[in-house]
């Protein structure tokens, strides 16, 4: 059986060290990452940092942006448009959702 916790892709599982053999990176690299903001990790009750699937997604993500050329405050930025486009996405995706609700038999509204 599958421990809950290994489904959930945001749960924090990997230490730092761990964290940067799969993403390819020393420690302090992470720790630079945390720093700026970049990456946030969970923290264990003793204040382990606890990385979780979607950080090292995230810092794969990292790694590809600085592979082309970007610094990190360019990187902190692209992941920040990515964040609001996300968001706007589901916003809208709500909104269209909710108009097809009020247009009963109506079909799918424009896009």
């Amino acid at each position: 059986m599958v421990s809950p916790g290994w489904a959930d892709p945001d749960q924090g599982l990997f230490s730092i060290s761990v964290a940067a053999q799969l993403a390819g990176l020393h420690p302090q690299t992470l720790r630079l990452y945390e720093r700026e903001g970049l990456v946030g990790p969970a923290r264990s009750p003793g204040g382990t940092r606890r990385y979780s699937r979607s950080d090292i997604d995230r810092l794969a993500e990292i790694c590809a942006l600085a592979a082309d050329g970007l610094n990190l405050a360019g990187i902190r930025r692209v992941l920040e448009l990515q964040e609001e486009t996300r968001r706007l996405q589901a916003e809208l995706a709500a909104l269209r959702e909710q108009a097809t609700g009020r247009r009963p038999g109506r079909g799918t509204p424009p896009a």
